[in-house]
């Protein structure tokens, strides 16, 4: 009798749950709960019964009770006295380590974030604990929890598209107005609910034109970040995509006003997503696509107003290649602030430097120019006209002065080249030194500039315009006042390969082993042929405690060597501490 009843028990409960399983694939889900529940109360001990309940509450999107069941489920196979049972327990992850992967991923996506978004359905601005707190209790992080996590190894990659899509906000990109609402205006109220004239207006429908297409965080530089805390405004210049303010500013076209209105996603530059809404926050000449960076019509308008070429505005990417013509964008950036010019482009260069407001324009943009000359080598940042800089002579005193294009000098061909170091082969370099000397050219009474005729050892003469006033003599001493034509240190001229740089090519270059090939003599050779091209100089003058300052000049100092045989001279390289 006990026999046949064990018999019976065994068979209902088989049955049970090969028709939850048939029900499951047929998404028959209550009808699948109701048999899994027959399979726990025939064998209560047994983890089946539960595996199948999860489930069944998982396809019904009853998460909570789902991850109950799944829970006793997993304390049913450690307790479970066959051992190839309990084998079965490495097959799944505990929720502990499914919970530590999601933090890990959610706090990677969030290290470049702002520290504060408004939440465009509740319209309330949420610092960073509430944003996280959104999403453990969000029906994304239950679905996540449970359904792309439960076996292991844990894929991480799920893991991190579902908290990347969930955490993605917009940014709005506008000029400030008279005034902005600030972070104490819409902290702990609802920005719906707040009075719709001036420039709330702007705010409350960029967050609905945000949550409409299904964004659920956005961003506004005037009220998300505390500007009396240093620490915030900071990180806001080094968490944003290309950093507080953009390089593209208000135009207009067709007499339509294009309100300075961007929403970009937080993703890579590659794949940031750009809209463009007019005043009434219509989209920009009505295009409804996607991406208005993919609008022929819209990036040919940027590019004759901005005058930075559609394929820089549409493939941008921060970092310092390119430096110079970069510079030339922002180089009619106004700013309320003066400081904030240098600071704007901390995010273009891709460069984390201290925002210290109060220092003022030419410190904050010395200290960039700097940081972008000492880590890329880019010396093309000393090609500028106007005045020099009180943070160090070599540099301007504002970024207007990069407004015109960067000095072209004459390329030289591959096949020139390798003409001239033949031609240099058999040459003996033997150069007897001339004496400096700087003569200063009669001027018209009232001139602003003095003209001064350069003479330098071993280069053709030139003419220098400057406002500086050079004193060739000490006035009290007969000293003689040394002034030097230098060329900036190019660690191109070298002809090393730059295996980062895609375009270079060395096709040209004569194959190993052929006739007359030798790879030192032939880099010094080219090095030799790279000096004796035109080169944009810097003149310096000897201040009265030996050092050297730059002077600024009206125009580009273009220099070249008189004869090649001048540039063996030019090997004497030394490094100077300029002012």
């Amino acid at each position: 009798m006990m026999g046949m009843f064990i018999y019976a028990f065994g068979t209902g409960s088989s049955y049970f749950a090969h028709r939850s399983k048939v029900k499951l694939g047929q998404k028959l889900y209550a009808e699948a709960l109701s048999d899994a529940e027959k399979v726990i109360e025939l064998n209560p001990s047994s983890y089946l019964g539960y595996e199948l309940k999860h489930a069944a509450l998982h396809g019904s999107q009853r998460y909570e009770d789902a991850f109950k069941a799944f829970t006793i489920m997993l304390s049913k196979l450690d307790d479970a006295p066959d051992p190839q049972i309990r084998q079965l327990r490495q097959q799944y992850a505990s929720p502990s380590e499914v919970e530590d992967a999601i933090r890990q991923a959610i706090h990677a996506q969030l290290e470049n974030a702002p520290l504060r978004l408004i939440n465009t359905s509740t319209g309330r601005l949420c610092d960073r604990d509430a944003q996280i707190n959104a999403f453990m209790e969000s029906t994304e992080h239950k679905e996540l929890l449970h359904t792309l996590v439960i076996h292991v190894p844990l894929q991480m990659e799920p893991i991190k598209e579902a908290v990347a899509k969930y955490f993605s906000w917009v940014m709005l990109s506008h000029r400030w107005e008279r005034k902005e609402p600030l972070l104490h205006d819409i902290q702990g109220r609802d920005i719906y609910d707040l009075d719709a004239v001036g420039t709330v207006v702007k705010l409350q429908k960029f967050c609905e034109v945000a949550r409409d297409a299904g964004h659920r965080w956005a961003w506004s530089d005037t009220c998300c970040i505390n500007q009396n805390n240093n620490v915030e405004v900071q990180h806001a210049h080094h968490c944003l995509p290309i950093g507080r303010a953009s390089f593209i500013r208000v135009w207009r076209a067709r007499k339509q006003h294009l309100e300075h209105a961007r929403m970009d996603s937080s993703g890579v530059p590659r794949s940031k997503v750009v809209l463009f809404y007019q005043a009434d926050w219509t989209l920009y000449l009505d295009d409804r696509s996607r991406n208005h960076k993919h609008s022929l019509a819209i990036t040919q308008e940027l590019e004759r107003s901005t005058g930075i070429s559609a394929r820089a505005l549409v493939d941008f990417r921060p970092g310092m290649i390119d430096a110079r013509e970069k510079l030339r964008w922002a180089s009619t950036r106004v700013t309320t602030l003066q400081e904030d010019i240098a600071y704007s482009l901390f995010g273009i260069f891709g460069v984390h430097l201290p925002v210290i407001y109060g220092e003022k324009r030419q410190n904050a943009l010395g200290r960039l120019l700097q940081e972008i000359i000492a880590h890329s080598g880019d010396i093309t940042a000393l090609d500028w006209v106007g005045q020099s800089s009180n943070f160090n002579s070599c540099l301007p005193a504002d970024i207007f002065s990069y407004k015109a294009l960067s000095c072209a000098l004459p390329s030289l061909s591959e096949r020139d080249m390798q003409n001239s170091v033949s031609s240099l082969r058999n040459n003996i370099f033997a150069v007897e030194s001339a004496s400096k000397l700087i003569r200063r050219r009669p001027g018209q009474d009232g001139d602003t500039c003095f003209n001064y005729d350069v003479k330098a050892d071993g280069l053709q003469d030139l003419l220098v315009i400057t406002e500086d006033k050079l004193v060739q003599f000490s006035p009290a001493r007969r000293t003689r006042r040394t002034f030097l034509l230098v060329r900036p240190w190019n660690r191109h001229d070298l002809g090393l390969i730059n295996f980062a740089d895609e375009t270079q090519s060395v096709e040209d270059w004569p194959e190993p082993g052929s006739p007359g090939y030798n790879e030192s003599t032939m880099r010094e050779l080219r090095l030799i042929v790279r000096l004796g091209q035109p080169f944009g100089g810097l003149l310096l003058a000897q201040q009265w405690g030996g050092e050297y300052k730059r002077i600024a000049s009206d125009n580009n100092i273009i220099a070249q060597v008189k004869d090649t045989a001048f540039v063996y001279d030019m090997m004497d390289i030394r490094m100077m501490e300029i002012l």
